[in-house]
């Protein structure tokens, strides 16, 4: 892969561009970059999900320590055009993973409020960062090739986020949306 950083201020980018992985310089407002931005917000995110130390309690916290390599590896290869670091069996692990997940909850009747607990409510923050994430690949997958996997990948690891935040909510049960609420 690409260089790795040496120094942190490079200065380079003052004047509002940035240095992709394969050496090319592009504005800093480019889709390639926000997306690749998006991508880096999501992975911080689970990280203070993981600060909470609650996933590990509910046994998340290997899932979601790969789910980060993985964010890293999706985001190294935005920053590589053509290069190809995410594969098709990590979204797989993804679906083996939501399958499992979601087997031991209850059937949904409605929309869930985002909030509950603490960590239940950074996993529903947390999947709508991976909802953006995903728009912002899309959007760009638009303009230029993107690995198919990147885009299922973060399909599913916002399903993922959605039920690891039914999960962390047990405890304290699920806000339902009242549509009919006055």
């Amino acid at each position: 892969m690409g260089k790795r950083l040496s120094a942190i201020v490079t200065r380079t980018g003052d004047a509002g561009s940035t240095g992709l992985g394969d050496g090319t310089r592009v504005s800093k407002d480019d889709l390639r970059v926000a997306a690749m931005g998006d991508v880096d917000e999501l992975n911080s995110s689970i990280g203070l999900l993981l600060a909470h130390g609650v996933a590990a309690a509910a046994g998340a916290d290997a899932l979601l320590r790969a789910v980060q390599q993985d964010l890293f590896d999706l985001g190294g290869e935005l920053s590589i055009p053509g290069y190809t670091l995410l594969h098709e069996a990590r979204v797989l692990a993804l679906d083996h993973a939501l399958a499992d997940w979601n087997a031991a909850l209850p059937r949904l009747e409605e929309f869930i409020m985002p909030g509950g607990t603490l960590a239940g409510a950074q996993a529903h923050v947390c999947r709508t960062v991976a909802r953006r994430a995903e728009r912002a690949v899309v959007a760009l997958a638009a303009r230029d090739a993107v690995n198919a996997a990147c885009l299922q990948y973060l399909n599913r690891l916002s399903d993922l986020l959605f039920v690891l935040a039914r999960t962390l909510n047990r405890s304290v049960g699920e806000q339902q949306w009242q549509h009919d609420a006055g």
